[in-house]
């Protein structure tokens, strides 16, 4: 059965209670003009390891990797993208797709490649998600510290022992015997 395009509530109830397949198709993503041009397509269902640019809210600019692709929401999940909670706590802040554009496509899928077109030969290293491996992995060269002195460390304290919570007559010294 079609659903009707016209009535709100219709749409509303076609949103929610959506397969996964349509779920993929409404959460596609234009794609920037170089990539347009590259791939021939206006916009690509967005997946995980794509790279996207913000185009609005206040990340407006900002170009991340994605995280997780949120289809049950509608949502998209970047890294360092993030929101402070009241406990000032860093929680990941979920984007709608109508406010991204991708900037650099996640090839290692050959399924996505031979819908896009894409030959082998065509795809860089960083496309297939190779290189960006690597560089996470590489431990990051730091400057040597110069070494301080030694500070003298104070001596640990005695803990103190706490009174058990047993009855009160455990406690008490043993009665004294008047002979």
């Amino acid at each position: 059965m079609r659903i009707s395009p016209h009535s709100p509530r219709r749409q509303r109830k076609a949103l929610y209670t959506a397969g996964p397949f349509q779920r993929r198709r409404r959460m596609t993503v234009p794609l920037s003009r170089d990539l347009r041009s590259r791939f021939h397509a206006r916009s690509v269902p967005i997946r995980k390891g794509d790279t996207v640019r913000v185009l609005s809210g206040s990340f407006v600019g900002r170009e991340e990797r994605v995280a997780k692709v949120d289809r049950r929401g509608y949502s998209v999940i970047l890294d360092n993208v993030t929101l402070k909670t009241g406990e000032e706590k860093l929680k990941p802040l979920p984007i709608r797709t109508s406010h991204l554009v991708i900037t650099r496509l996640n090839l290692s899928d050959p399924w996505r490649r031979r819908v896009l077109k894409v030959s082998d030969e065509e795809v860089t290293p960083e496309e297939r998600g190779v290189v960006a491996e690597e560089e996470e992995t590489a431990e990051p060269v730091s400057a040597p510290t110069p070494a301080l002195p030694p500070a003298e460390a104070p001596s640990p304290k005695p803990k103190a022992k706490r009174a058990s919570k047993a009855a009160p007559s455990d406690t008490a010294p043993p009665p004294e015997e008047d002979a």
